[in-house]
């Protein structure tokens, strides 16, 4: 099963320039490899990730089979008003993760 560690800072001040951090534990298969009888191990990557904050995407990128499993996204932001940064995971077979984490703005 998948899961996502997320990194936000929970508070920080109009204008700093903040570090996002995610992690998402997922087993990653390029789809090229072969079982012991020669059958093709079918993809299972993750395709996209993308960044929301308070509704508006502020970071996305698109997933390609030399990704690592595992794959770790850091991002910089500039923070503008308290809110929500919501993200999301898609990828092959139907996988489909949300996490969401807040900062406060001062």
């Amino acid at each position: 099963m998948a899961s996502a560690l997320i990194n936000v800072p929970p508070k920080a001040k109009r204008g700093d320039i903040i570090e996002i951090k995610t992690l998402m534990s997922h087993i990653m298969e390029t789809g090229y490899r072969h079982t012991a009888s020669g059958e093709i191990v079918p993809r299972n990557i993750i395709t996209s990730f993308t960044c929301r904050f308070n509704g508006a995407e502020i970071f996305r990128a698109d997933l390609f089979p030399a990704i690592s499993a595992n794959p770790f996204m850091t991002f910089f932001t500039t923070a503008t008003e308290s809110g929500t940064f919501e993200f999301e995971w898609i990828g092959d077979q139907g996988f489909s993760e949300h996490a969401s984490a807040s900062i406060i703005v001062e």
